[in-house]
């Protein structure tokens, strides 16, 4: 790797120097019949280039969006979900409607005002109306969506104190994660990365009476319909928990605690029935079959049968196994949730018997 980069550096600086070369042969004066000065034969190829360009992005858009529409997320599996996908949807067409119209008019000017040794360009200086039409309408666009982002955020990260939102730990380190809850009191016990030892993997203050009944696993369950509320600690380096099917990120930052709320309203179970997920799990399963053919006849074994579920996974690149950072999140009934978290050991349980 170390000498892929010194050859890339070594052929980047003969690059810049050849480049500097040519800048300084062009800023010689040269005889108006000089090959390097382009004629009209040279301005209209370079015309009509343009014109084939702006039609090539353009097909290519097209192309992909035909290709690849079904390549997005399904329906959010959160409260919030919607506003986010809202306020994406309403960002997209503003920003291709405005694309598409200048890269047609940049392209159509670079054609129709192409050099001509007949035609001069006329000298203008300056039009203050104009200048104010094309700056106060971008003004007023990016503070409009400015200004809805900043409610969207705000309603996403109020937490009411009423809406009793379920507290849980999210806690980052290379290259896994674990979720701690705070038992039947729903509040976690204080934490410092200098306590960890043993089995207690988390740095809970074992002094600390509301730790005692904290549950720590390894796969996030949350109850539909209820507010969580999830805290967010890093052991090493940055991290960022992405939960993409409830439209919920935050960096995980060192020293620090962050937190993001959000609502679950559909369930694992029911978003297995989601058509768009049900026609991808096909996909994804006709394509590990073909694999699967192809190791079993190297006599290796067959992949898994790939199903629905979601996850958290880290978004930042945060070393060399961050690709598989990842952890299941299980959505069920309130019922399905407290029966599973009666069945988790509590930290004081484990620490009772590391001690024995």
């Amino acid at each position: 790797m170390t000498a892929f980069l010194v050859i890339l550096v070594i052929v980047l600086f003969g690059v810049s120097v050849w480049q500097m070369n040519r800048i300084f042969q062009l800023a010689k004066t040269k005889p108006s019949g000089h090959s390097e000065i382009a004629s009209d034969k040279d301005n209209n190829t370079q015309g009509y280039l343009m014109l084939g360009f702006l039609a090539f992005i353009y097909i290519l858009t097209i192309v992909s969006f035909w290709l690849w529409y079904d390549t997005l997320l399904p329906e959010s599996g959160s409260e919030h979900g919607s506003d986010i996908d809202n306020l994406m949807l309403i960002s997209m067409i503003l920003i291709f409607f405005v694309g598409i119209i200048t890269q047609a008019v940049l392209h159509y000017f670079a054609f129709i005002y192409r050099g001509n040794k007949v035609k001069r360009a006329t000298f203008y200086a300056d039009n203050d109306k104009l200048e104010f039409i094309w700056t106060i309408i971008p003004v007023i666009v990016l503070a409009g969506l400015i200004i809805y982002g900043l409610f969207t955020w705000t309603d996403i990260m109020n937490v009411d104190k009423d809406d009793d939102p379920l507290i849980v730990e999210l806690y980052a380190q290379q290259f896994n994660w674990k979720a701690r809850y705070g038992g039947n009191d729903n509040t976690l016990g204080n934490a410092n990365v200098r306590l960890i030892k043993g089995i207690n993997q988390l740095g809970v203050d074992p002094a600390d009476p509301n730790g005692q009944d904290d549950k720590i696993v390894t796969e996030l369950h949350l109850p539909v319909g209820r507010k969580v509320l999830i805290k967010m600690r890093s052991q090493d380096v940055l991290h960022s928990a992405y939960m993409p099917h409830f439209r919920a990120q935050m960096n995980c930052v060192p020293g620090m605690i962050t937190q993001f709320a959000f609502t679950p309203t559909v369930t694992t179970e029911e978003m297995r029935q989601n058509d768009y997920i049900v026609e991808k799990v096909a996909n994804i399963n006709a394509i590990r079959k073909n694999k699967s053919e192809e190791l079993v006849a190297k006599g290796e074994e067959p992949l898994e049968t790939y199903e629905f579920d979601y996850f958290v996974l880290c978004n930042k690149i945060c070393g060399i196994s961050h690709y598989n950072m990842q952890m299941k999140i299980i959505v069920e009934s309130e019922e399905d949730y407290k029966a599973w978290l009666a069945e988790q050991p509590t930290l004081g349980e484990q620490l009772s018997k590391e001690t024995k």
